[in-house]
């Protein structure tokens, strides 16, 4: 049965909830892989694995509520394919509670650990050319696979699909497929095997934007461009 829209603040909140949990699967399966192994291989499969299926089952869980973005660059492109005001003011929402969720589970998921949520941001440097372009790469896929299942009309994949995506990306970009600026964002909260240095954040971030902007090129060129709102969508 289809569920009614939900009221702003409820949608607003499902992203929170559901970024939050999200960042706090990927951050936490990190925490409990540095833990049981010094194999990164091993590591990298551990975390690969709990975020894919821990996004899938999100996506699952609360797409029926707010679309399940838990993504700026998601919500970015969205938006665009609506640009209206309502959309717009929806879209700043739901960014706002991306990053706050994302935060607040980069937090959690340290404190389940028993580390001090906070005390100790990322280390881990990652501003090199190389894993922006990586970065740029995971991005530009994973909007061509929102974007590509809305356009053909087969939405309902998205919890496998988008999972799938990103648990390859994990391993075939040499950035680690962050892919959203609001998990880059909570991820600087946590010294661990998935975190970012504070100072690397900004470059992510504006390789993720551009990622989206390829990523929604590529899907214009494919399967045509959205109509202007308030044109009629073309036959399928």
């Amino acid at each position: 049965m289809r569920m009614s829209p939900a009221p702003l603040p409820r949608r607003v909140l499902a992203e929170f909830t559901g970024t939050a949990a999200l960042v706090a699967v990927i951050v936490g399966s990190g925490i409990r892989a540095d833990s049981l192994s010094q194999d990164i291989g091993v590591r990298l499969l551990a975390n690969a694995a709990a975020s894919a299926i821990g996004l899938g089952l999100l996506i699952a869980l609360i797409g029926p509520l707010s679309g399940a973005h838990f993504n700026p660059v998601v919500t970015l492109s969205e938006w665009w394919s609506r640009r209206s005001r309502e959309s717009g003011r929806d879209a700043v929402a739901y960014i706002g509670a991306q990053l706050g969720g994302a935060v607040a589970g980069a937090l959690l998921a340290e404190a389940m650990f028993g580390r001090a949520p906070g005390a100790a941001l990322a280390t881990e440097r990652r501003a090199e050319l190389h894993l922006l372009l990586g970065e740029a790469v995971a991005t530009a896929g994973l909007v061509l696979v929102v974007q590509g299942l809305r356009r053909i009309g087969r939405p309902t994949l998205a919890p496998v699909a988008v999972a799938g995506y990103i648990g390859a990306a994990i391993w075939f970009t040499s950035s680690g497929s962050f892919a959203n600026p609001a998990a880059t964002l909570g991820r600087a909260f946590s010294d661990s095997f998935t975190g970012i240095a504070p100072g690397s954040v900004p470059a992510f971030a504006a390789a993720q934007l551009l990622g989206m902007l390829l990523g929604m090129g590529l899907s214009a060129l494919l399967y045509g461009a959205d109509p202007a709102p308030g044109e009629p969508k073309p036959a399928e």
